[in-house]
């Protein structure tokens, strides 16, 4: 007779410890589990419940200047340290981690009007109304010496903005016009310009460094190369841009703040329409910030709020604001892409959580396994109606809420007069215009 021994090994069923789960073997099979959609659709019900339920993004505010804050700038090699400019003439540097001000500068009189920090992280350079790009020290000056810049370069007119190449001890101020300036000299190296108004702001390519973009005061968005040393091409849109940021991981991508409510990220290939138009805010947009993954920013506007956009989608996914929030003037992306910084009128720096939900932290192994089960399950039935009301519900200040049925309205009156205007004219007279480029006045090559 022949027997057969059933065996089992003891490592798959008893707990190494006494704290450990009991060990449950499970078959995966798909015919003994008839109700495993239902039980999962529950479950990521409850995880969407669970993340509005734990959303509580504002993690503090930094108090300290006098002013409005106008102007913010990363430390390129220092996660912890952010700095920032006021309307008052007053640079103060700032440590995150210890949420406080390590040094404070009176820089110019007058505003601050742009900021950058250099490359290496070993200086940063601040404009002002006084007419002067000044360089000054990353670190506090020794016990008794003076706080004074390693260098200062009087302009002849007031310079609007200014940014750092990424790589060279190269920077560009733009003003009257934009100019490209050597950091041992005291005249600029070249000086670019494309009509006749007062550009706002200028920003270099992180990835094609010699690339760079700016905006005019005459709606105007010109590109130019440094290497030729002239305008590229430039883009109108019909209304006022404010500033632009690039794509820190797609070398032609850009996307505009504009004084018509909306952003438009362009491909700088094609600038006859932009790639998506992103409509949310209900008042002008001052800035925008990238994110370092390249796949969401952040905006900053005049009605109170910011709000952050996936890069492909046209509506924002989150929108912040508080009770004291003042129009917001400037916003930065941090660059291990967890915290929002955004500077506003009332004088305060806020800190929030880039994922409004997310546990700060040292995350258990558990807990890690369950937040990416979770998030799957949120993944998997996103579409499902009472899942996505919830995930996209958002409380919003009574101003902004009135201000969007209003313009919900009148855009809703807008498409009925073009389609009665088409319903009643010769066939073709009317043409069809897409909201791309609706916006778009004219590309010069």
């Amino acid at each position: 007779m022949r027997v057969k021994v059933l065996s089992r090994n003891p490592d798959h069923y008893v707990r190494e410890t006494k704290l450990d789960l009991q060990r449950v073997p499970r078959n995966y099979d798909p015919v003994l589990h008839p109700f495993e959609v239902p039980r999962e659709y529950t479950r990521a019900l409850n995880a969407t419940k669970l993340e509005r339920v734990f959303a509580k993004p504002f993690l503090s505010s930094l108090d300290g200047h006098r002013d409005g804050v106008n102007c913010m700038a990363k430390h390129p090699k220092s996660l912890s340290t952010v700095l920032s400019g006021a309307c008052d003439g007053e640079v103060k540097i700032w440590n995150l981690t210890k949420r406080q001000c390590i040094r404070t500068i009176q820089a110019h009189e007058g505003f601050v009007r742009g900021m950058c920090a250099r490359f290496c992280g070993t200086s940063f350079f601040t404009v002002g109304d006084d007419k002067t790009v000044k360089q000054w020290k990353m670190e506090s000056p020794e016990y008794g010496e003076e706080e004074e810049p390693i260098h200062t370069i009087l302009g002849k007119t007031v310079y609007t903005g200014i940014d750092h190449h990424w790589k060279e001890a190269v920077f560009a101020t733009c003003g009257h016009q934009v100019d490209i300036w050597d950091e041992q000299r005291t005249s600029p190296m070249c000086s670019l310009t494309w009509g006749f108004d007062s550009i706002s702001s200028v920003k270099f390519n992180p990835i094609e460094t010699y690339l760079l973009g700016s905006c005019a005061s005459d709606r105007n968005i010109v590109l130019y190369d440094m290497r030729k040393s002239t305008p590229l091409k430039k883009v109108i849109l019909n209304m006022r841009t404010n500033t632009l940021c690039w794509n820190p991981m797609e070398a032609f991508v850009f996307t505009a703040a504009n004084e018509d409510y909306n952003l438009y990220t362009f491909d700088m290939r094609f600038l006859e329409s932009p790639v998506r138009v992103h409509m949310d805010h209900v008042s002008a947009v001052l800035d925008v910030d990238y994110s370092p993954t390249g796949k969401e920013f952040v905006s900053a506007s005049f009605d109170k709020s910011i709000r952050i956009f996936p890069v492909d989608k046209g509506h924002s996914r989150e929108v912040y604001h508080t009770k004291r929030m003042q129009h917001v003037i400037t916003v930065k992306w941090t660059s291990d892409n967890k915290y929002i910084l955004c500077g506003s009128d009332e004088m305060n720096i806020r800190l929030w959580k880039a994922n409004a939900s997310e546990k700060l932290g040292v995350l258990a192994p558990r807990e890690k396994a369950a937040m990416n089960y979770n998030q799957k399950l949120k993944e998997k039935f996103q579409y499902h109606p009472k899942i996505r009301r919830i995930a996209q519900h958002r409380h919003l200040p009574k101003s902004i809420f009135c201000q969007i049925k209003e313009q919900r309205i009148m855009r809703e009156a807008r498409r009925r007069k073009e389609l009665n205007r088409r319903k009643h004219s010769k066939p073709g007279s009317v043409p069809f215009v897409s909201e791309r480029k609706k916006h778009i006045v004219a590309v010069v090559k």
